[in-house]
Order: structure tokens, then C-alpha cells, then sequence
């Protein structure tokens, strides 16, 4: 099977990619690595099955020969990213997603959305099932992700029922694992950023605010089992599992062993109180679940961060806590040598792959 993935260099997607190639599908890879890394998909080139577009897929989705699958994971994910490209990541949710959607129309192929447990906004329901329309404010801050994600979601359905084209929409929560950006702002990325430097653990909030944490490996599981089905959904794709933002904290320093202290701010505007997916509609349709608990992925993400000790360095200040969450902030000037380089790629490949500078606004206790 060829697969198109949007947002392929990305955190998600290219694990995804990985995973494909994995099982022996080929791989077309759309990027423009404005949230995400050229590094993550650098050994990935060298693969025959795999083909490296640099693209930005709110313009335009142009592929040659067949598709036989398209996934859509092309969006800022984390809040500093959303909150610093807002428009961006509402072109993204609309034209990039109707892009994608003509993609997979023209080849009659599979199409699945990477969507988000942000749909529920701060919800009112607990534990979230799909059934719930959630508690988004439309004009909030956070409503340039929330919103973007409601209307692929929406523009996606409107495809199935008008064109009969098979979709499939997966509802993520937070996620974590290795290629995590140290400076993402997301709750575990920055813990593990902070504990490694020696900076203080950025909780916003009392702490008692919850998210379920699922591994990256567990959740590309989810997402092949949708591509592979003929479902719609929605399917919450997530661990189960609810743990307090200070508990991950007190987790990320015994498992660092770090002397960090904890520092409280204030919570920014919108951040949902509790976060916890019922996933029986995914155990049943798609039969998955995740299997890696916190400890064995915390140990391996932790490593992977351990391993790029200049990077973590160099993002250190920038999820520095404490700023006003509506004002981005611009990330310090990665070290030489550490920041990601034009990768050569295969002759179909465009080979401009910088990504462009980084601003970040504050960390926030989500992902």
C-alpha cells in the first residue's frame, strides 16, 4: 500500500512513517517542518519505499501515481505552537484538511484525520467518550486549535456522506515519546527538559488538573488499525490511565533523579481541568488498547532526551515558567551544531529542509 502522510516529519508522523515502512507499505511524506524536525525522518531517506515532499498542504496536496491511503496529521499540536502560528493552524484545519480530503478522492482511497481530545475543549462529561460534543469557548485563545480539529472533523463527515469516500477520525490525547521537541511546551517534554537542566518543574495551576499519558508506540498502533479498517468513528485514541500534572512531575524526578524544585503559576486561559478517554469503541471496532505503561515510556523518552544534552540546553529558558500565556516568546538560538541541517533526500525529494526559526510561547500543562 502507498501511503500519503501529512505532517510526516513531525513528533507523530514520522512514527507513523516508520511504522509503515515497517510493515512493508511505501511512503510519501509531506512536510514543511514549521513544527516539525528534518532529523526525525533523516534515516528514513535512505529507504527506497520512502519519498520526502517538502509541502505545505493548506496550498496545495500533489502527488504522482497512485494513493492508496491518506493520513492527515498536518497541524501545530502543542499549545506554544498553535498560540504562536494561529492562522496557520486554522488553514491547516480547514484548507490543508479539504486539500488532503481531494487527495484521497481523486485516488478513491482511505482517508484518516488526526484529531484531538481538544475537541471536548474543558469538559463538562467525565471520563470523555466520542458521544460528548464537548465545552470549547470559539473564541478563546486555544479555539485556533480546538476550532481548526471541529471543522476537519466536520468538512471530513460532509466528504463520507457526499462523496461515499472512506474516513476514518481519530480523537488523540496526549502523547508522548521520543522526537518530543525539548522547547514544545507540552507537559512532559518540559518536565523532563527542566529536570535534566536543573530548572525548576513549571506547574500551572494547583496541579491537580489530569491528563492520560499515552506512548507514541501505542498510538501509531491505534492509527494503523483505523487506516487499515473501513470506520468512521470518531475513536478516543489514549491510555485510560488519569494521573494529576503533579504526579507526572514527582515521577519525572525520581526517574531523573533530579533535585529540581516544583514552581506554581498561574493556569492560562481555557486549560481543561480533567482529561481521561473512554476508549471501549476503539477496543471493540479497531481491537487496540495501549500496553506500555508510564514507567517503561517515561524511561525510554527520558533517554532519548539525555542523549541531546545541547538541545536541552539551548530550550531550556524558553519553557522557563511563569510568563503571560498570550504573549509568545521567542526560543534562544539553538547551539551550533545542534540545530537539524538540510537533509539530502532521493531524486523526487525537495532537499530544503531547515526548518524555520523558533518563537515559543510559554509552556502550558497540556499536549
Amino acid at each position: 500500500m502507498r501511503v500519503a502522510v501529512t505532517g510526516g516529519g513531525g513528533f507523530l508522523g514520522s512514527h507513523l512513517c516508520e511504522a509503515l515502512l515497517r510493515r512493508g507499505d511505501s511512503v510519501v511524506c509531506l512536510d514543511n517542518f514549521s513544527t516539525g524536525d528534518p532529523e526525525n525522518i533523516a534515516h528514513l531517506l535512505s529507504d527506497p519505499a520512502f519519498e520526502f515532499h517538502h509541502a505545505d498542504v493548506s496550498v496545495s496536496v500533489e502527488i504522482r501515481g497512485r494513493v492508496d491511503a491518506v493520513a492527515h496529521l498536518a497541524s501545530p499540536a502543542s499549545p506554544p505552537d498553535y498560540l504562536r502560528q494561529p492562522l496557520e493552524t486554522l488553514a491547516v484545519g480547514s484548507r490543508g484538511t479539504e486539500n488532503a480530503l481531494r487527495l484521497a478522492l481523486r485516488h478513491n482511497s482511505r482517508f484518516i484525520l488526526a484529531s484531538t481530545s481538544e475537541i471536548y475543549g474543558d469538559p463538562l462529561v467525565h471520563p470523555q467518550e466520542e458521544a460528548y460534543w464537548g465545552n470549547v469557548n470559539s473564541i478563546g485563545p486555544r479555539s485556533v486549535y480546538d476550532e481548526a480539529k471541529r471543522y476537519a472533523e466536520a468538512v471530513s463527515a460532509a466528504y463520507r456522506r457526499t462523496h461515499g469516500l472512506s474516513v476514518g477520525i481519530a480523537r488523540i490525547f496526549n502523547t508522548y515519546g521520543p522526537r518530543m521537541r525539548p522547547h514544545d511546551g507540552r507537559v512532559v517534554s518540559s518536565f523532563i527538559t527542566q529536570a535534566l537542566t536543573g530548572e525548576p518543574l513549571t506547574i500551572y495551576g494547583d496541579g491537580t488538573q489530569t491528563r492520560s499519558f499515552c506512548y507514541v508506540d501505542d498510538l501509531v498502533r491505534g492509527l494503523v488499525a483505523l487506516l487499515d479498517s473501513s470506520e468512521m468513528g470518531p475513536f478516543n485514541l489514549g491510555n485510560p490511565v488519569e494521573r494529576t500534572v503533579s504526579e507526572l512531575a514527582e515521577i519525572v524526578r525520581a526517574m531523573t533523579g533530579s533535585a529540581s524544585a516544583v514552581k506554581y503559576h498561574p493556569l492560562p486561559v481555557d486549560d481543561p481541568g480533567r482529561r481521561r478517554p473512554v476508549i471501549t469503541r476503539a477496543r471493540e471496532v479497531l481491537g487496540w488498547q495501549p500496553e506500555i505503561d508510564i514507567t517503561e515510556g517515561l524511561r525510554r523518552t527520558v533517554a532519548y532526551f539525555s542523549a541531546r544534552p545541547d538541545r536541552l540546553g539551548a530550550s531550556a529558558a524558553a519553557i522557563r515558567g511563569g510568563q503571560d500565556d498570550t504573549v509568545p516568546l521567542s526560543a534562544p538560538a539553538i547551539t551550533a551544531g545542534t540545530t537539524p541541517q538540510a537533509i539530502p533526500g532521493p531524486a523526487t525529494a525537495v532537499t530544503d529542509l531547515a526548518p524555520s526559526a523558533v518563537s515559543v510561547p510559554p509552556s502550558v500543562s497540556d499536549s
